[in-house]
């Protein structure tokens, strides 16, 4: 039994639900953490283990979308759409493209800027204070590029990043493979990001994060949410099982379907699901001194202590459309061309569904129809990165606290309704 009513009721036990289960810990609210699976085994599970604090420009971006024309149909590309799933994503590719425009694109910026500065303090501090920072490494992450004219195109990443106070530091020659021995020669030109840091494990962290919050008193959940509705002194939520639970508030982390359920309380969001893959080799399958950075190719090579992890690139094909490991192979056999000592075998290969937003922005807001729900989902490939600061903004709007950063850029309606589609 559970049960029937709570303070707060927190949908989705990945990374955001966990860390927001911890936040909201320290309060004295009577808070439940509902997931059906094993903590951290969705998205926060697969992932690269990056704390990409530098990461500050949005998907949609006008370099990315002179690019994409040349990706979106190639099924084995960084980015890739297929045909048949085109109808049902339009409205989004739109708001992606509106995002991308000289009049939104700057806001962007400033807003993932902001969102990161408060994450990069928010991890450390919450890293301290649970005593997890073991977890955290601290190489930085390295940027290659094929030759001058691909490094001259990245200028423009760096200039931004430069204008928000983010070190980079130029690698060629001798220094580059002395920063990354084994690195294939095709590679002239590296950009080392140092403030850039990784997790060893991040499902590990994730499930730490939720432990802890336990041990504290939230109450863990065995359950999927089927509905949410408004009720007089909240919101109630519908249980798989046919119960009901009554919360006089409730947080939505629950990733890539969290749009399905904002649709109980009447609010329509542009969600899409960014479809990562990845395969993770043995720990001793590459010497590999920090998460190297292809950016021409979409995708990443991670040191974590389950494995090397060789994964990214983004597949636009929504919740229910079956995996295709060739992108994971793909991602692979580029790694071995890349770095010829790398040893691909015996590798475990994945897919999960990343949350993403149009204009790669998080959703941190409440409900503009029903205050009661406080939303906290649509990080994209950011949610281990802006967990912390997402948590600590959550506590602010569950306490009724004035928010660490201003909320503006993520709230809930900055997109229009026409042709939203859940």
């Amino acid at each position: 039994m559970h049960a029937s009513s709570c303070d707060i009721a927190i949908i989705g036990g990945g990374i955001i639900g966990a860390s927001c289960a911890l936040a909201l810990s320290e309060t004295g609210q009577h808070v439940i953490l509902i997931e059906p699976q094993d903590l951290a085994s969705g998205a926060s599970k697969g992932n690269a283990g990056a704390l990409a604090f530098a990461d500050i420009l949005p998907l949609a971006s006008p370099r990315i979308l002179r690019k994409a024309i040349h990706w979106l149909f190639d099924p084995l590309g960084p980015l890739s759409l297929p045909p048949a799933y085109l109808p049902r994503i339009a409205p989004w590719l739109l708001h992606l493209w509106r995002s991308s425009l000289p009049d939104r694109y700057p806001a962007n910026i400033r807003a993932q800027a902001a969102l990161m500065a408060l994450s990069q303090s928010e991890m450390q501090a919450q890293l301290e204070r649970t005593g997890l920072s073991h977890h955290l490494h601290s190489q930085g992450v390295l940027e290659v590029y094929e030759g001058a004219p691909r490094y001259q195109a990245s200028l423009a990443t760096a200039q931004w990043r430069e204008r928000y106070g983010i070190e980079t530091r130029l690698l060629q020659g001798a220094d580059l493979a002395a920063q990354q021995p084994g690195l294939a020669a095709r590679f002239t030109h590296g950009v080392l990001i140092p403030e850039w840091r990784n997790v060893a494990d991040p499902q590990a962290l994730g499930q730490a994060l939720g432990e802890q919050a336990i041990e504290r008193g939230v109450q863990l959940l065995r359950q999927s949410v089927r509905w949410l509705r408004p009720a007089a002194d909240g919101v109630q939520l519908i249980l798989e099982d046919g119960s009901q639970l009554q919360a006089r508030q409730v947080v939505l982390a629950a990733g890539a379907r969290s749009h399905q359920l904002a649709r109980g309380l009447g609010d329509r969001i542009p969600l899409e699901t960014e479809r990562g893959y990845n395969t993770t080799l043995a720990p001793d399958a590459l010497d590999l001194r920090q998460q190297v950075t292809f950016s021409d190719h979409g995708f990443v090579i991670s040191p974590l202590t389950c494995g090397i992890r060789v994964g990214g690139a983004v597949e636009l094909a929504g919740l229910n459309r079956a995996p295709d490991y060739r992108r994971a192979q793909t991602m692979l056999d580029k790694a071995k061309t890349f770095f010829p000592e790398l040893d691909t075998s015996g590798g475990t290969q994945w897919m999960g569904f990343r949350p993403s937003l149009p204009d790669s922005l998080p959703i941190i807001a409440r409900s503009p129809r029903h205050p009661a729900a406080i939303y906290a989902f649509g990080h994209g490939h950011l949610g281990l990165t802006q967990s912390a600061a997402t948590a600590r903004l959550v506590r602010d709007l569950a306490m009724h606290q004035p928010p660490a950063i201003d909320l503006h850029p993520y709230r809930v309606n900055r997109f229009s309704l026409f042709g939203a589609r859940s």
